[in-house]
């Protein structure tokens, strides 16, 4: 029997146990917490203020240690770049190209050579933002546990942009840069609007199709905002779900033992796949929405 055999054979009998076990000690019938609330653990709650209406949470913490992660990774790699590179190196590297190429593809020389840095660097943020939202940390002050008589905070993943806030000022950012280059490049508002015209359509066609391209720039703001805020809050919620909050909703402790294994492998898609996509697309969008606001479509 090969060695990855008995290691699954062994995970299985140990899922198989873990079944009995609870099963024998707390039972198979389980009552509906009403007191629990799923969502509870995403709040932001205060830690301490700051200055006017600015406040400490959780929230900001992950802002601030994607920010720190962002540029010690950036500036490390770029001081000691070799010429036989390490993982770290290879990862900048590769994403360095893919969004070079992506970004030349959809705007010309001048324009990449001025948004390329915020494009890579959104993908950059986003991806550590993201990734950073998969590594369980005792954030969660709403419940605590007692450790040598003191209060700590539950370790809990959590996500910066899983507050929608943080997500709809990016956009926002990227809304305004867009529509600032389409003015520029089309010599302001009317020579703007005039290129937003779907080339082909004219004559009544152009009443309905019109309004519908206008509508269509503005919500570009919402598709960017709610496809990073809610890909990832809808995945931490099931990670969360499956790995035990759906257990507590029923009071049921063998129902969090049956799921554990559905929560693990959403955890590592969500980590492997939809961390980096997510960052990829806001990214790819960007360059697109630049890329089509100077260009002329009649």
């Amino acid at each position: 029997m090969s060695r990855g055999r008995k290691i699954a054979l062994g995970i299985a009998l140990v899922y198989l146990v873990g079944l009995i076990a609870f099963a024998v000690g707390f039972g198979i019938h389980g009552h509906k917490n009403e007191s629990f609330k799923v969502i509870d653990s995403f709040h932001l709650e205060t830690w301490f203020h700051l200055v006017g209406p600015l406040d400490f949470n959780k929230g900001v913490l992950y802002l601030l240690i994607a920010t720190v992660l962002t540029l010690v990774i950036m500036v490390s790699v770029a001081r000691h770049m070799k010429m036989r590179p390490g993982r770290t190196q290879v990862a900048v590297e590769w994403g360095y190209d893919l969004m070079s190429r992506l970004t030349r593809e959809n705007m010309d020389a001048d324009m990449t050579k001025r948004w390329f840095p915020l494009i890579f660097t959104l993908f950059v943020f986003i991806l550590i933002s993201n990734l950073i939202g998969y590594i369980p940390l005792p954030v969660d002050t709403e419940n605590t546990f007692k450790l040598f008589g003191v209060d700590i905070p539950s370790f809990q993943i959590y996500a910066a942009v899983t507050n929608v806030a943080f997500p709809l000022v990016l956009a926002l950012g990227v809304f305004f840069a867009y529509n600032i280059e389409g003015l520029r490049a089309h010599h302001g508002f009317i020579g703007y609007l005039k290129s937003l015209i779907p080339p082909g359509v004219a004559g009544p066609m152009l009443l309905f199709m019109y309004p519908l391209e206008i509508l269509s720039n503005f919500l570009r703001l919402l598709s960017l905002t709610i496809r990073l805020w809610a890909n990832l809050l809808a995945g931490h919620l099931l990670i969360d779900f499956m790995a035990g909050n759906l257990a507590v909703l029923l009071g049921l402790q063998l129902l969090g033992w049956l799921t554990l294994p559905i929560g693990v492998a959403i955890y590592l898609f969500e980590a492997v796949l939809i961390a980096g996509l997510q960052a990829f697309i806001f990214a790819i969008l960007t360059a697109i929405y630049l890329g089509g606001a100077v260009s002329a479509r009649h």
